[in-house]
């Protein structure tokens, strides 16, 4: 169980080299391989250089760089993508994480789990901007996922490799991970860390990261609950708009045979509607179906853990 690290950047020049040697020290301690992945997103000051000489000084170290900021999903897609151990640990690189905490993951991972998660049991960001929000996030996600957590966004988690592979990601899906995981039948844990104030510079989420964690908090209901069987999603709404516009045109149908317009009663428009509305959605879910029918021998082994065969 061979180590790599995983470590997205963006403008943190001041925490790089730190961050480096914390994790060389620590590792030092701890006899097995590694390698540090650090991934450039699209950064605008001097960190890609500071990079460059890091990776130019140690041959454990890989770098590489995005064409501009594309978020830490796809930041961490392509370290997973590059890492060549078993194991992968993610970890912030504004020294908010503490390297002091590799040999708790290393220990919880090799009982069995897939997935190690931190728990920022106290945390050290603003009440209202981060912590109040973040709560609530981890309520509504353990809610809809059935997987309790304390703390689903903590960017300080273990993966293996296998999962990492797996993981769909893309936008700010990198919040879900634990969640997509379990409903993908993986074993999923969380450890308190410790959390460290930011020494340097100012965090990099600004307002937008609500809209957009609303939105793909959307995104993983579906990916964990309809992915497999979409026409349960779309065929609940559509049935019931059909069957409430349908309910009404009948009833509309009986009052015109009673010799009474309804030409001119918005409630047809209404009723008419409903009945496209429920055609139309559920049109979409034996769309998405057969798209799911056709895949569903390429996924076959998404839900296999092991294979043993007598030769």
């Amino acid at each position: 169980m061979d180590i790599s690290f995983v470590i997205p950047v963006f403008n943190e020049e001041k925490s790089i080299r730190v961050l480096y040697d914390q994790i060389m020290n620590q590792m030092q301690h701890i006899n097995k391989r590694f390698e540090i992945i650090f991934v450039d997103d699209g950064s605008n000051d001097n960190s890609f250089d500071i990079l460059q000489q890091i990776g130019s000084d140690n041959s454990v170290v890989n770098v590489i760089k995005l064409r501009k900021n594309f978020g830490k999903s796809v930041a961490l897609s392509n370290g997973f993508k590059l890492a060549k151990h078993d194991i992968i640990i993610t970890m912030d690189s504004d020294l908010q994480d503490d390297p002091l905490e590799i040999p708790f993951f290393i220990n919880k991972i090799s009982e069995g789990y897939d997935l190690v998660s931190g728990w920022k049991q106290h945390r050290k960001d603003p009440m209202l901007s981060k912590n109040l929000p973040s709560k609530l996030f981890n309520f509504m996600i353990g809610l809809v996922s059935g997987l309790k957590l304390h703390d689903y966004n903590c960017g300080y988690k273990a993966y293996r490799k296998t999962l990492a592979r797996k993981l769909p990601l893309y936008g700010d899906l990198h919040r879900f991970t634990p969640a997509i995981a379990f409903s993908m039948g993986f074993k999923v844990v969380e450890i308190p860390v410790k959390h460290h104030a930011r020494p340097f510079g100012h965090s990099k989420y600004g307002f937008n990261r609500f809209t957009h964690g609303l939105f793909d908090f959307i995104t993983v209901i579906f990916l964990t609950k309809y992915l497999k069987r979409p026409m349960h999603l779309f065929g609940f709404f559509g049935f019931s708009s059909f069957l409430f516009g349908f309910t009404i045109c009948l009833y509309l149908s009986l009052l015109w045979l009673a010799g009474e317009s309804i030409g001119h009663r918005p409630l047809l428009t209404l009723g008419v509607l409903l009945i496209i509305l429920g055609i139309q959605f559920i049109s979409t879910g034996l769309v998405a179906e057969m798209i799911t029918f056709n895949q569903r021998e390429r996924g076959q082994n998404d839900y296999v853990e092991v294979v043993l065969k007598n030769t």
